[in-house]
Parts: C-alpha cells; sequence; structure tokens
C-alpha cells in the first residue's frame, strides 16, 4: 500500500477543538448526528485542497478563517492546527519513525507554519520548517531525536523562498530532491488522491461508454459502474468471480451478473441481474435502490489500484443487515490496499466490528467533539465485562457512550 496514517490531531477546526485519534487499517465512526463524524472527513478534504490550490483559496473556499475555525467557548480560538503521521515517505521501510506533518494557521494576522520530518534513503531523516517567508531544510540521523523548535543541525541548512501564506504542502513538491521534494511529493500524492466514496444511484444504474485502455478505476460516485465491472471480468477473473459470488449471496434471488449493449456496436454497455425466476435479465436502469449501492460498494471493495485512504459516510444506507456481514468482511481484505475512515449509525454493522475498529463520537457541552469518547481499552473492557455482548448492542444501550 502506498501510505498508512497510524495518528490525525486536530485543534480548533470547526468542532475539533483537540482530538488526538488513533488510525489503524479500518476506523468506524460512530455517533448520532452532529457529533463531528463529517468534520473529520473534510479534514482530510482540506488538505487536499491545500495542495491542489493553496491555503488561501482552501480557506476562501469555507468561508474564510473565521467560518473554519471552532465556535464554541471563550475567547475565540486563534488558530487553527492540524497533524499527521504515519508512514507515506518513499524511503520508508520497515521499522522506520514516524513520518509527520504539522500545520498551523493563525487567524489575526493570517499566518502558517509547517513542520515535515520524512524518511530519506541511506537512514537520514529531513526535518523541513516553513515559517514566514521561508522553507528551510535540514537532515538528522534516523536515530536523532530533533525537537520542533531546535536550531542546530549537524548538516547545512537549505533555504528557499516562499509566499507568506504558501503552504509547503503545496510549493514543495517542485522543489529539489536534496531539499526533500520528493518526500513532500508522497504526502501530497497521498492526501490529493484520497477519496469520498458514495453511491450515486441514478448515475450508477445507466450505461457506460465501453472503455479501450483496458484499466477502469471506480468513480467516487460509482458513475462508471458498468464500465469498471465489465473490465474487472476482463482483467481479473479471479476478482470478478469473488464480486459476482458476494452479490449472489446477498441478493436472494440473483443467479449471475452480466452485461447488455443497449446501443449495438459495444459503444456502451449496462449491468443485467439474471434473476430466479424470470425468462428475461433485468437491467439495472431497473433495479432496486439497495441492489445498486450493494454493487457500487462492492465494486470500491475490489477496485485493484485505489488511493491510499478511502472515505465512505453512511456504509450501510440501503442494505439490508444481514448484508453487512459480507461488507465487513470484504473492508477487512481491501484494507490491505487502502485505509478506511468509515461513518455509520448501523448497530447492526457495529456488531460486526472489532474494539479497535470502533471510534465512538461525542459532543461536548461546550459543543466540541469528543473523539474517541472512549478508548480500544475500555472498549475492550466492556465487552469482557458483558461477558461478549456485541459491540453494536453496547453502543445502541449507551454502554459506550456515542449515544442520543
Amino acid at each position: 500500500m502506498a501510505g498508512r496514517l497510524v495518528e490525525l490531531e486536530v485543534e480548533n477546526f470547526r468542532s475539533l477543538r483537540k482530538v488526538s485519534l488513533p488510525l489503524g487499517p479500518v476506523n468506524v465512526l460512530v455517533g448520532p448526528n452532529g457529533a463531528g463524524k463529517t468534520n473529520v472527513l473534510r479534514v482530510f478534504d482540506f488538505l487536499a485542497d491545500i495542495v491542489r490550490t493553496d491555503l488561501g483559496p482552501a480557506l476562501e473556499d469555507r468561508g474564510g478563517f473565521d467560518e473554519l475555525v471552532f465556535r464554541g467557548g471563550e475567547p475565540r480560538p486563534d488558530h487553527i492546527r492540524i497533524g499527521l503521521k504515519g508512514h507515506w515517505s518513499v524511503a520508508e521501510t520497515s521499522g522506520s519513525p514516524l513520518d509527520v506533518y504539522r500545520l498551523r494557521i493563525n487567524g489575526s494576522p493570517p499566518a502558517r507554519e509547517e513542520i515535515f520530518h520524512l524518511s530519506r534513503a541511506g537512514g537520514w531523516r529531513n526535518r523541513i520548517e516553513v515559517s514566514g517567508e521561508r522553507a528551510a531544510s535540514s537532515q538528522y540521523g534516523a536515530d536523532e531525536v530533533i525537537s520542533d523548535d531546535e536550531s542546530e543541525r549537524r548538516t547545512a541548512v537549505m533555504e528557499v523562498g516562499i509566499q507568506p501564506f504558501s503552504t509547503g504542502l503545496s510549493t514543495l513538491p517542485r522543489l529539489s530532491e536534496n531539499f526533500g521534494g520528493r518526500e513532500v511529493v508522497a504526502l501530497a500524492d497521498f492526501l490529493t488522491t484520497f477519496r469520498v466514496f458514495d453511491v450515486y444511484v441514478h448515475r450508477a444504474r445507466m450505461p457506460s461508454r465501453v472503455s479501450r485502455s483496458g484499466y477502469e478505476a471506480i468513480a467516487d460516485d460509482a458513475s462508471n459502474l458498468a464500465r469498471f465491472l465489465l473490465t474487472l471480468r476482463s482483467t481479473d477473473e479471479e476478482a470478478w468471480e469473488r464480486l459476482q459470488a458476494d452479490a449472489v449471496e446477498v441478493l436472494p434471488q440473483l443467479e449471475a451478473l452480466d452485461f447488455d449493449y443497449p446501443s449495438g456496436g459495444a459503444r456502451s454497455v449496462v449491468v443485467v441481474l439474471r434473476e430466479r425466476g424470470l425468462r428475461e435479465p433485468t437491467s439495472l436502469l431497473d433495479a432496486s435502490y439497495g441492489t445498486i449501492r450493494l454493487l457500487g460498494l462492492l465494486a470500491m471493495l475490489y477496485d485493484p489500484s485505489p488511493p491510499a485512504l478511502t472515505c465512505v459516510e453512511e456504509i450501510d444506507h440501503g442494505l439490508h443487515p444481514q448484508a453487512l456481514e459480507i461488507l465487513v468482511e470484504r473492508v477487512r481484505e481491501a484494507s490491505d490496499r487502502t485505509q478506511f475512515i468509515i461513518a455509520t449509525h448501523s448497530p447492526a454493522l457495529a456488531d460486526r466490528l472489532k474494539p479497535e475498529e470502533l471510534i465512538v463520537c461525542e459532543r461536548a457541552e461546550d459543543g466540541s467533539s469528543v473523539i474517541p469518547a472512549v478508548s480500544t481499552a475500555q472498549v475492550e473492557k466492556i465487552v469482557r465485562a458483558s461477558e461478549g455482548m456485541p459491540l453494536g448492542e453496547l453502543w445502541f444501550s449507551g454502554a459506550l457512550g456515542g449515544d442520543l
């Protein structure tokens, strides 16, 4: 897999006043509406926009600093801070120290500060500090501990000029390898390729133009569902057969998935369902909402080349509770290729999770989000005390918090 996050730290971003969130391969956020689950996903969307357009436009698109900063309590916070820890550098090896990225945005006067700690080849680490109109890069050994405020380095510092409100995320990828540009590119690519997957049923049921490239990634809204599935059948027969078997197991009348070419000449393709008891196949144009959502989710889970991070809101929406068993199993399998952050209100889905996969979210009296509201160790302790009650039941009962 291209990268993996192990921790997200956020201060004063919308309802995330002070959040330190450990991240594993599968992370499922549960809790009431307004608890802050969507704001966790918005952090990554904000960082991706910073890479694409820089900090100023990313703030403006969200109404400016005042609209983005936490609005509870007095006095109003004067900064937003976002921190990432994980493994994303191109020189990453087993046992390497964590890569680190920290961004601080000040409201008045507008300013930003950034710190990068990145692994490099040969056992070296890069420390890049961006402040004011200066970006400075230095190297240190992987076994050295370098604090953020330490000024003396063992190697000469390389400096470049930078616009006072531009970020290293958006500008440093253009710099030399010696400065650390290649390692910043790895983080920038990680962030810009992340996806929020949400099946747009109306588009997913429609015919797709047939691909001639031999490669197809599923679109973020599954609008190319037919084309993706057709390509998967021709390029990865094993994955296609497994996907089809999952669909047959979950959809009681389904015998097989097939394809039709409504415009002739194989210019466009539509998925059809071969169902028991029916003389003719059912086009996806006439299939149910839940059937299309299920096929879209399975397509995402069998995507052979997904982005490093995949976010899904309300993954259970429109699905029969018994379909969630297969869905959770496939999410775990796919987490070898992409890291998941998933939001749900479904106790039936939570029933099928492990304690380390469940993240309970709550809202405090001051309007701030408490995420996680209970640690993995506490969840495990509560499960043992309950003599093995499923997590969904414990959450729904209020034993884990995150209830109304």
